[in-house]
C-alpha cells in the first residue's frame, strides 16, 4: 500500500531574525535546527522562565 506524503517543507515562525524550514528531502542539513524549535516551545511554554523563578539569588 502506498502512502501519500505530506507537504515537502514545513515553515515555522521567524526565530532570531532568521527563516526557519524544515524539509525532509535530505538536502542541506544542519545539526542545530532543533535548537531553535527547543526554544521557540519554550518562548510559547514558558517552562525556563518558571524554572528560573524557583530559585532566589541574594
Amino acid at each position: 500500500m502506498q502512502t501519500e506524503c505530506s507537504a515537502g517543507a514545513y515553515e515555522f515562525p521567524a526565530s532570531c531574525g532568521r527563516r526557519v524550514v524544515a524539509r525532509f528531502d535530505g538536502g542541506r542539513m544542519s545539526s542545530d535546527g532543533g535548537v531553535i524549535l527547543v526554544k521557540q516551545a519554550d518562548d510559547i511554554l514558558g517552562l525556563s522562565r518558571r524554572f528560573a523563578a524557583c530559585f532566589r539569588d541574594k
